[in-house]
Order: structure tokens, then sequence, then C-alpha cells
């Protein structure tokens, strides 16, 4: 008699969608992590290349070493999906896991130093965006798959809040690897890579259906291009043009904004026209999938500026005011931020299992309002805020961005018919990863215009208020914010830097030089125009947060398109025996 495998490497395994589970986790967890574990380990990075990411030539290398990663993985991610479905989700996937992992070894060997080594991490996180991309595009579809509708808001959920809480618990690694060494930030992702691969290669199989038809080249290409310029024009439109501290009147950056747009536009009406789509845009008719859609983008942007400016405001700000050196700020700062993470992990799993039962509006609805009510909370709180202030309000942002986040993506994957499961597993992972990438430039423009106001003032009445010459003062004041805002971002005092080239350090009496580029001069300098910045911020992500719950409302309650075909084949089977 035949003895049954059960092992974990078994692709008949008796409890296949557990296992499907566990590993579609672990891929979606390493993934997202390794899109936010590079923001808090980047000042350990560049000094580990010898590269100082402030100067302004290096500010490119700054740029893509953020943004990389996610726009890759935001512009292919739809295709993947779509790949998926033609020729298998488990093939696709399966080779995600291969190409993530040969780059996170080729990350760790970076021979090089100055721009070349940052090149070379630039290029290799391109092509860890493209494993990641084929993760993310078919991980959830797998799962749709592999578990009944009835059972699958706890499975969609645990991996949601595994795509999510990986951007969080990225920044905490990330902070603690950055302290070890930076090779590290990337060699951590190698172990589970392997493991990931083998155990993919060994226990998935393929259970849905496919939709075969031919590759969407086309669409493919001007989705593509369509993305890459809009992202691009955005991000770079927070850098200074001419005598503008932002780079929104460069024509480059105008022109890259507007032929995306056009381009994803012609995107449409070609989809609507071929027979076999890269994105069937027809799904965009049920509601439950478009609002699903619309309000995991708007969640995605304020949950990427809620981590940019909570880092610039822990390392730039309120870890230096309370003693900690710039070289520890990366590390304190990931700690600190616990409380998000934490929020979230308890919040995801429970309000995907609740959703099962009881569907996914109600919970999406409350959670992205709470999200919203937490922006509006840290408004109020001084710069220099007691910690607790600051733990209760981010803790109770992770727990609304959980109770939205996993039933969220289950009302999507459950809207849709099972053969395009594995496009709506992609475009949801482009609302993710695009919101993401746009939150870079939309949160540091709003910060920058708002820093434009005050911060040359408060720079050159600080800096006269120290023995600093009023015409060099004045003419370090005027320097574009964005400068300052990167310093903070990365944990830098930028004041040392800024007045070496001018020789006046050397002049100044030692109180003066010591109180300068000491802990607590550019924090306190920066916190007044910082705050003025972050009333901007919050209240636009307060704004898309409430825009999201009401989008959210309005996808209606519980829906199951297999429930609908179920229904019409009963139907159509009595209407015969009549």
């Amino acid at each position: 008699m035949a003895r049954t495998r059960t092992g974990m490497f078994s692709k008949d395994h008796p409890h296949y969608k557990w296992v499907a589970l566990s590993n579609t986790t672990l891929g979606m967890l390493m993934a997202t992590i390794n899109s936010s574990i590079v923001i808090i380990s980047l000042p350990a990075i560049f000094t580990g290349i010898k590269l100082n990411p402030l100067e302004p030539g290096n500010v490119s290398y700054l740029l893509w070493m953020l943004m990389g990663y996610m726009l890759v993985t935001a512009v292919l991610v739809v295709m993947f999906g779509r790949m998926g479905d033609q020729y298998g989700r488990v093939k696709i996937y399966n080779l995600g896991f291969v190409i993530f992992t040969v780059a996170a070894i080729a990350l760790c060997l970076d021979p090089f130093t100055g721009g070349p080594a940052a090149m070379w991490l630039i290029v290799w996180r391109f092509v860890q965006g493209i494993g990641g991309a084929m993760l993310f595009a078919n991980s959830t579809a797998i799962l749709t798959d592999a578990f009944p509708a009835n059972k699958r808001g706890f499975a969609l959920g645990l991996n949601q809040v595994a795509a999510i809480a990986g951007s969080f618990i990225g920044l905490i690694v990330g902070g603690v690897l950055a302290e070890i060494d930076w090779r590290a930030v990337f060699f951590v992702s190698v172990p589970i890579g392997v493991i990931g691969t083998i155990w993919s290669f060994k226990s998935l199989h393929e259970v849905g259906q496919k939709n075969p038809g031919r590759i969407d080249w086309l669409g493919n290409a001007t989705f593509a291009v369509g993305l890459v310029a809009l992202l691009t024009g955005i991000t770079y439109g927070i850098q200074p043009y001419g005598g503008s501290p932002q780079g929104w009147g460069n024509p480059w950056v105008l022109g890259s904004i507007v032929g995306g747009i056009l381009l994803l536009i012609a995107f449409v009406f070609i989809e609507l026209r071929i027979t076999s789509p890269m994105f069937d845009m027809r799904l965009f008719r049920i509601r439950s999938f478009s609002s699903g859609i619309f309000a995991g983008f708007l969640a995605a942007i304020g949950r990427g500026g809620l981590q940019f400016m909570l880092i610039i405001w822990l390392q730039g700000i309120w870890l230096p005011l309370h003693g900690y050196s710039y070289e520890q700020t990366p590390l304190w700062a990931g700690i600190y931020m616990l409380p998000i993470t934490i929020g979230f992990l308890i919040a995801g799993p429970i309000s995907g299992a609740l959703s099962d039962r009881f569907g996914s509006r109600a919970f999406a609805t409350v959670g992205l309002t709470l999200v919203g009510l937490t922006f509006i909370g840290l408004l109020l709180i001084p710069v220099n805020f007691d910690y607790w202030q600051f733990a209760l309000l981010t803790g109770l942002n992770g727990i609304g961005s959980g109770l939205f986040s996993s039933p969220n993506r289950t009302s999507i994957m459950n809207s849709v018919p099972a053969n395009e499961r594995g496009s709506a597993s992609g475009m949801a992972g482009v609302a993710l990863n695009a919101g993401s990438s746009l939150s870079i430039g939309i949160f540091f423009s709003l910060m920058i215009a708002g820093l434009s106001v005050t911060l040359p003032a408060a720079l050159t009445g600080g800096l006269s208020a120290h023995g600093v010459p009023s015409h060099v003062a004045a003419q370090i004041g005027n320097t574009p914010p964005v400068g300052s805002l990167f310093a903070a971002f990365l944990g830098y005092n930028p004041i040392q830097s800024l007045l070496e080239p001018t020789g006046v350090l050397a002049t100044l009496s030692p109180a003066d030089h010591s109180a300068l580029i000491g802990k607590e001069f550019f924090p306190q300098l920066i916190s007044g125009p910082f705050h003025d910045g972050l009333i901007v911020v919050f209240i636009a992500a307060a704004v898309m947060s409430i825009i999201g719950a009401i989008a959210s409302f309005a996808g209606g309650g519980k829906y199951v398109h297999e429930d609908k075909v179920a229904e019409r084949e009963a139907e159509e089977a009595g209407a015969t025996r009549a």
C-alpha cells in the first residue's frame, strides 16, 4: 500500500492550503521587508561605499536607491500577474524566488566604492525588484486558488499582514543590521531566499484555472513606460531647479509627468480593444474590485508618507534632542517605531478572519477612518513630544492599517472570476507599490513647500546668533530646503558641511563652534519649520485616508464572485429541468 507523503516539501500534502499559505507569506514578507530595509540603512550604506549622498551630484544615487526597487515592482507586477494566469501562477512565483535570491547575493558582493558602488547596488536592486514583482503578483492568487471562499479572508489577511508588516519590520531590521555592517542589510535575504526557493519548488503546484492567450506586448510597453515616466517625474520634482526650491517647473519633469499620463490613458484604450489584454479593464465594473483598488492605493500613499515623515522626525529631530548621536539614530528610530508594527500585527490577522464571517466593508471603513484620525492626532502633539503620546498614536495608526488591509485585499480577490485572479492580484500589487513610490514625491514635495516658508529665515537667524557673518548666514539660509530635509531623513547634521567650504567655522569662538556642530542646534532650528511642513503633509494624508474609507464603504457588502456563478448555474439547471 502506497504511503502518502506529508512532509513540508511534498506537493501532495493533505493540508496543501496551509503549506501554500506558509510559503507565500514568507515570500511576501521577504519582498516587502526589502522595500523598506534600505530606507533606514542609507547612512550606513553610503558610509560603507564611501559616498556622501548630500553632495549635489550624488542626490540621484540617493533617490534611485530609495525608489528603484519599488518602482520596478510597481511597473512589472501586473504583467507578471497576467503571465501567471497564462502560464501558471506557481511557475512565475517560483522564478521570482530565484531571481530575488540571486540579486540578494549580488548586492552583498559589491566590489566597488563611490559612484560605481552605488550604481552596482541600484542595478541589482532593479533586478531584485523583478523577483519581488513575481512574488507580489502571484502569492495572493495562489492562496485564492488554494482556499475555499469562506476561509480566504483569514489566508489573504495573513498574507496581506506579511506584505505590509514587512515594510514596518524592514525599518527595525535595517536599523539593527546597519549597526553591524551595511552588507548585512542585503545578506539577511540570502538564507531566507534559498530556503524559500527550495521550499516553493518542492511543495507548490498549480490548482487554479489558467487563462491562456497571447502576451499583450503593446499594453505591457505602454503601461511600463507610462508608469516609469510618471513616477520618475514626480520623484525628481522634489529637486531644486533654477531659482526654485523644487523642480516642478523643470521641462523634463513636466514632460515626464504629462507623457506618462498620456501613455497610461493610451494603455486603457489599448486594453479595452484587444482580445487578450494584459489587464481586463472591465473588472473595474465590479464595484467591490474598483473601490478596493482605489482605497488600497490611497492607503499605500498615506502609509508610505507616514514612514518617511516619522523617520525624519525621529532621526533628524527627536532623537538628537534626547541625547542620541547621529550615528545611533537609525537603530533607535526603528526601535521607537515598534508600536505601529505591533498594532498592525495585532489587528491584521483578526480583521482578516472576521471578514470571512461579516464581510470586509465595516473593517476596511473603520480602519482607514482611524488612520485618518491618527494623522490629525500627530499634528496636535509637539515636535519634541512625550514618547507615550507618539507611541499611542502610531500604535493606533498600525491598528487602523491592520483593520483595513486584510479585508481590503480579500474583497478585491473575492470579487473577480477565478481565471482573472493573477491579473487582479497584480493590479492590487500596483496599487500598493505605486502608492508607496508616489509617496516619496508627494510627501517630500509637500514638506519642502512647508519648509520653504519658514526655514530660510530660521536658518539665517540661527547662524547669525552664533557668530556667522550675516552675508554667509543669508547665503546658507537661501540654499534649497531639500538638502536640510534629506539631512534630517538620513540622520545627518548638515551645518558643518554647509559651513566648512566658507571657512567661517575656524573663525568662530569655541562655544559657537561647539554649538553649531553639536546635537541640538540643527534639530532645534528645524523643529518649527518642520512642524509647518508636517501640517501640510498630515492634513493631506488624513484627507486621503477619509476618501479611502468612503470608497471602502461604497464597495458594498460581502461579495464572492463564485457565489454568483453558482447561483446562475443553479438557475440555468432549474430552467432546463422545467
